[in-house]
């Protein structure tokens, strides 16, 4: 069952603007909002009048990942839906359907886990000051499933893409610059003009022609990484048939106090982080 609230568009000419709307729980990705997103995506996708869609959060987070609580409770299973394969060899059960259309990420706070994944799926990313990344897997007891051990080494190279999944360690919108993951930080209230400026400026060019680079850069990332979608994708749904759902629960109140520790008790980011604040919330790095 979809909510249509969870997820909403906007249109400005060309550029379209997708939220994701649950800010009570950080943008926690629910079955009901993954499905809208998924929607949203297709249809903006196939509207020939769209050249470009900006991809965001409602503040204060981006998204926290997946509902840990649903998720420790058994009441979303992580590799539900991986049977299909897309033409580029990625499970069709990811984020959303490959696209023509680019997508302009603009990551207005923390992009945890599900979240950071959801913005790896982005074609290029805009970051607020406010921005943070982080890969929680490991510290909670789940695997990726949506192409994270294949897209973040390619954005942020090898070295630092495994030391941030087998830490869990965060990553702040300057060294997600520093490291190549977003290709601009801007304050917290220019994010969205910095974004749609860019869309603007994609969906200005010869639309044929743009969607047709894009898919060759996509080609040739498919090429390079090979069978490494389907690998992942086998090894999260192996992983998730014999693992024990209520660990998740027993891990998820561990990820507070790390996070204080790492990013500090005053950072804004703590409070806006479901997974780093006083009351956890249902979403906390989860996927």
């Amino acid at each position: 069952m979809t909510e249509p609230d969870v997820v909403l568009v906007e249109r400005d000419g060309p550029v379209a603007t997708v939220t994701l709307h649950r800010p009570g729980v950080r943008n926690a990705l629910s079955p009901g909002l993954l499905a809208r997103l998924r929607e949203a995506m297709a249809a903006l996708d196939a509207d020939e009048g769209v050249g470009a869609v900006v991809l965001t959060g409602a503040d204060p987070a981006f998204c926290a990942g997946l509902d840990l609580r649903q998720l420790g409770g058994g009441a979303i299973d992580p590799s539900a839906g991986a049977s299909a394969d897309a033409d580029d060899g990625r499970p069709s059960w990811q984020p959303w359907a490959r696209l023509s259309t680019p997508v302009v990420g603009a990551v207005n706070g923390p992009a945890v886990t599900g979240g950071l994944e959801l913005a790896l799926h982005c074609d290029v990313l805009v970051a607020s000051e406010r921005a943070r990344f982080a890969d929680t897997h490991a510290r909670v007891g789940i695997l990726p499933g949506w192409g994270l051990t294949v897209l973040l080494p390619l954005a942020v190279g090898r070295g630092l893409a495994r030391r941030m999944s087998l830490t869990g360690d965060h990553l702040d919108a300057a060294g997600a610059l520093r490291a190549g993951l977003v290709t601009e930080v801007v304050p917290h209230a220019e994010l969205l003009p910095a974004a749609h400026r860019l869309a603007a400026t994609i969906a200005g060019n010869d639309r044929a022609a743009v969607r047709r680079l894009l898919r060759s850069y996509r080609d040739v990332e498919a090429a390079a990484v090979g069978e490494g979608f389907a690998v992942e994708a086998a090894t999260a749904a192996e992983w998730a048939a014999r693992h024990d759902p209520a660990e998740v629960e027993r891990r998820r109140a561990g990820l507070l106090e790390r996070g204080r520790a790492q990013l500090g008790r005053d950072d804004p980011g703590i409070r806006d982080d479901s997974g780093l604040r006083d009351d956890p919330g249902p979403g906390e790095g989860g996927r």
